[in-house]
């Protein structure tokens, strides 16, 4: 094989099951947060917008992350709401800027209750 498919591969296999949980977690959050178009969860970049959904804010809430600077606190806000909505403390939302921990909190939140 040569190297960039066994890189390519390497790659598949880590960022695969991120995505599969990242999705999953997401998917069951808007369904507990009774969001319509929950499926839309597993779409790439659109699952940003459930994202916004899910916190309580108005879908056009996705375009913040599009705009450097202000997508690093319209996430922390947009987490904090989204602790909330799952009755935890809002400063899980805080922690979702901190790698691996995020995994974490994303299970804790769309599993808790």
């Amino acid at each position: 094989m040569s190297d960039s498919i066994w890189l390519s591969t390497i790659s598949l296999s880590w960022w695969l099951p991120l995505y599969v949980w990242i999705s999953l977690c997401l998917h069951i959050m808007a369904r507990k947060t009774d969001t319509q178009y929950a499926w839309l969860s597993w779409i790439p970049v659109v699952n940003l917008y459930i994202l916004c959904v899910i916190a309580g804010q108005s879908g056009w809430w996705f375009l913040l992350f599009f705009i450097p600077i202000v997508n690093i606190i319209a996430y922390i806000y947009i987490w904090m709401n989204i602790a909330e909505m799952r009755n935890q403390p809002s400063w899980l939302g805080l922690l979702m800027l901190v790698p691996v921990v995020n995994f974490v909190i994303l299970g804790v939140l769309a599993f808790e209750n």
